[in-house]
């Protein structure tokens, strides 16, 4: 082929690529198409063919590159730069102004403080994070546990709304006025572009999810093929997104829209809208179905709008995304735990259904907990088919009297375990039997005990095995030790079968051990072993979650994991000591202490260790205890150290690092446009420092250690 015909069949490829992309941008981006389906289904049909011909030619941005020839055979697990974050509810309008409120005081903000708010509708479909280089898509993962997740990049690049390489931003010539109340996101920005086209790194997080007539559609052909249909596009559009076959996820047409921000180098977002107009510029597609609110009562008319209007879209929604829109607020305000203080999401009522109580049983959880569950005669609560709802504990039993036979209003409510909200009274015919509450454990017959002050009843047998099997499934679970593979099934044949006693065996099995379980291949078997020995390595934190401490959640196991830094330590670490940890409160700490304590627990350990059980130690733990029992909060914009750096800083030397000012706070540092906290803090009396004379007392107390 001659150096001419070369670049003229390149130049041409380019010009197709270019016409797709922009048809793409302004068809997903600008919701305004400028090309028929059969226009564009022509230049992609001629780009086709001229790669076909020439497949140096072809590139891995391509429009045509979306589906990619190989299958997948696992999930790899993806780690998230910056953790994805859950949102806390509100469920009424008290609820959200009290959320309010709570913010307001968190910044010493005074009711003439203006807060501006962002509404967006909260899609209910599957959350997802994407890594772009320099414009240019890399990976991308589902939430997981919010640390980390599951590469899903071959599933995301079969999504037609989603480009492949970003668009660099135009240059305005001029700039619109920002509306005021409702805005469409289809507006120009106001700013000028900086002067590199893209972050050299963003993680850019939003919701894939599938329209209702997309889920009616495949529902359509599965019943056609005799298959299993979907009971709501958010399972089809999670079991979409977790297919090993590329092929498959681009025959079903997921959609996606964009929203929020992970990490990012190279750039800066001064607002949630900023972030939405820049990403609708890059060609990323955002919700239209947006709103700047200048108070809470504006954002209680925008939700209370949508409460009927969202029967009117093609995909589901359950709520409203209640955002501040100042990014230099949200950094103030923080987070607690995995959540963000500066957002909430406001739910919708829960649809609620009858349907009667066919029997209720006890549940024995890993910490011995006697749970009744109502067995219900099944029915679909919001495309979902429910045939059990939790009664909590029996004083609600009681309180509620629940029965045997009743008619019973359920209701799923925060996509929360489904529960019985009221009795059905008038429709009782005489037949109904009263549910005594056991005070022997349903398992192993035991019995059981019920503290002063406490509304949950526990067995006390450490080897019930009820509690076993939950310790069990709780040690193996996604968010504790990761062990693919093994379920509920495999774990109840395991304690059968008497292969399994606690977690420390999981780890003498073999494979010979496994074969002869029920549907057990040797495939499985093998992938099982694999799994449990590459499990010896997990954090620390996880391997103390995954031992079920009560009182201690994953974010108490991630305390505990950067205090101590290694197992050794956390175990004989006394109930002061503990207690002494900001955020583990007395209660916790007692609980941590009485499980170290006991010897059948010590065993454990010792067995987890001789199996070789090595998790990855904690380096954050204190290096010193220059600032114990101090308190610092950071207000304003750091120019020496990053946010994270400076708190990092204080922890490593036994200090708190708080998010609020109270009269608790023993140093305000404050950098650049320091705001409400500043003002709280001189009015409370607080010392305040400058960013440079806290980077001098780290480095004084540090010498005097």
């Amino acid at each position: 082929m001659s150096s001419a015909f070369s670049e003229t069949v390149q130049a041409r490829i380019d010009s197709l690529r270019q016409q797709i992309d922009a048809a793409n941008y302004a068809y997903f981006a600008l919701d305004a198409p400028t090309l028929s389906d059969s226009s564009y289904d022509s230049l992609m049909r001629e780009l086709k063919e001229l790669e076909a011909s020439h497949p140096e030619l072809v590139t891995a941005d391509s429009p045509t590159q979306r589906v990619g020839a190989n299958v997948v055979t696992t999930f790899d697990p993806i780690a998230h730069r910056t953790p994805m974050l859950s949102l806390d509810n509100a469920f009424s309008e008290e609820e959200l102004r009290e959320w309010e409120a709570k913010l307001r005081r968190q910044v010493g903000a005074g009711e003439d403080f203006a807060i501006e708010y962002v509404c967006e509708l909260k899609i209910d479909g599957s959350s997802i994070s994407l890594a772009y280089e320099n414009g240019r898509l890399i990976r991308g993962g589902t939430r997981g546990n919010g640390e980390s997740g599951e590469d899903v990049t071959h599933n995301l690049r079969t999504i037609a709304a989603l480009p492949l390489q970003l668009r660099p931003i135009a240059p305005k010539t001029e700039a619109p006025a920002k509306p005021q109340a409702a805005l469409s996101l289809f507006d120009d920005v106001e700013e000028e572009p900086s002067a590199a086209d893209f972050p050299s790194l963003i993680e850019i997080r939003g919701e894939v999810f599938m329209t209702h007539s997309e889920f009616a559609r495949i529902n359509s052909e599965m019943e056609e093929r005799g298959g299993k249909t979907f009971a709501n596009p958010r399972n089809a559009t999670a079991g979409s997104l977790r297919q090993k076959d590329p092929s498959i996820t681009a025959s079903r047409k997921l959609d996606i829209c964009l929203y929020t921000l992970g990490a990012c180098e190279g750039w800066s977002f001064e607002s949630q809208y900023d972030l939405l107009q820049t990403y609708k510029q890059w060609g990323l597609r955002t919700n239209p179905n947006v709103a700047i609110c200048k108070n809470i009562d504006e954002v209680l008319a925008f939700c209370e709008s949508w409460r009927t209007k969202k029967e009117s879209l093609n995909y589901d929604i359950d709520g409203v995304v209640v955002k501040v829109n100042s990014f230099a607020l949200q950094r103030e305000l923080g987070q607690v735990s995995r959540s963000p203080r500066w957002a909430i999401a406001y739910k919708y009522p829960a649809l609620q259904v009858r349907t009667k109580v066919e029997k209720i049983e006890i549940q024995v959880g890993r910490t011995g907990a006697l749970t009744p569950v109502a067995h219900l005669t099944p029915v679909a609560v919001a495309g979902v088919v429910v045939s059990r709802a939790t009664l909590h504990n029996e004083d609600e039993i009681r309180r509620k009297d629940v029965r045997v036979g009743d008619t019973v209003v359920i209701q799923r409510a925060g996509e929360v375990i489904p529960e019985v909200v009221e009795v059905v009274v008038g429709e009782r015919t005489g037949d109904e039997e009263e549910f005594v509450f056991p005070t022997l454990c349903p398992s192993c017959n035991s019995p059981t005990e019920r503290p002063e002050g406490e509304v949950v009843r526990r067995c006390v047998n450490l080897i019930c095995p009820s509690k076993v099997q939950a310790q069990i499934e709780h040690f193996v679970s996604r968010n504790a030790m990761d062990i693919e593979g093994l379920g509920e099934k495999q774990v109840e044949q395991l304690i059968a079968t008497g292969l399994v006693k606690d977690p420390a065996d999981l780890y003498t099995l073999e494979l010979d051990q496994l074969l002869p379980i029920e549907r057990m291949g040797e495939k499985l078997a093998t992938k099982i072993i694999a799994n449990i020995d590459s499990s010896k390595t997990r954090p620390l934190s996880r391997l103390i979650f995954g031992l079920g401490i009560r009182h201690i959640g994953e974010h108490g196991a991630e305390v505990l994991a950067n205090h101590f830094g290694n197992l050794d330590k956390l175990r004989t670490a006394t109930v002061e000591e503990l207690s002494g940890i900001f955020e583990i409160g007395k209660t916790t700490a007692e609980s941590t202490f009485a499980y170290f304590a006991e010897s059948r627990n010590q065993n454990l350990l010792d067995r987890l260790e001789s199996a070789g059980v090595r998790p990855a130690s904690t380096e954050t733990a204190p290096v010193s205890t220059a600032f114990a029992k101090k308190t610092f909060v950071f207000t304003g914009t750091l120019l020496q150290l990053k946010r994270e750096e400076a708190e990092a800083m204080v922890k490593a030397r036994g200090g708190r690092a708080s998010g609020s000012v109270s009269k608790q706070t023993s140093y305000v540092v404050a950098g650049e446009s320091a705001g409400s906290k500043l003002a709280k803090a001189q009015q409370l009396g607080v010392a305040v420092l400058t960013e440079t004379e806290f980077i001098e007392m780290c480095d004084v107390k540090e010498e005097a250690q």
